[in-house]
């Protein structure tokens, strides 16, 4: 038997829905980026992107377990020195709840160029509504 190895130009790429209202964000953050690796196909290549698209809305109401709404701090340096502002979870939430969960899925893929590549097919809304309407949008299967 010969071994398969997919090609970039053979992948068709799926349109998967993710309703984010009341699940965790890490067990929500290994769906989303198994699905955006293509973890979940049998044609599963570390160093070939075939996987597909995710919208993610109602990302405002994702659950935050433990004491992380006030605990978990989110960095950000603009490269000056003393540049460094420390925002707790709570104020994200409430100025860019999109954040929440850009930044747990991006910290579930590898850190290389093709993750680079993979995170912008994640689309995410901080309500219910979506502008992906046209594509065929199938929902996305979430144990947790």
């Amino acid at each position: 038997m010969k071994t398969f190895v997919p090609k970039e130009a053979d992948v068709v790429r799926e349109w998967f829905v993710v309703d984010a209202a009341g699940k965790p964000a890490g067990r929500l953050a290994v769906a989303i980026a198994d699905a955006l690796r293509g973890r979940d196909k049998p044609t599963y290549t570390p160093h070939v992107d075939t996987g597909a698209f995710v919208v993610v809305v109602n990302a405002e109401k994702i659950k935050l377990t433990g004491n992380k709404e006030e605990k978990k701090i989110y960095q950000d340096y603009s490269g000056y020195s003393s540049g460094l502002t420390e925002t707790t979870a709570k104020d994200i939430r409430a100025k860019n709840p999109e954040r929440i969960i850009m930044q747990a899925v991006k910290g579930m893929l590898p850190a290389n160029r093709l993750s680079r590549q993979t995170i912008k097919r994640l689309k995410v809304y901080a309500g219910s509504e979506h502008p992906h309407g046209a594509q065929q949008v199938k929902v996305l299967e979430f144990k947790g």
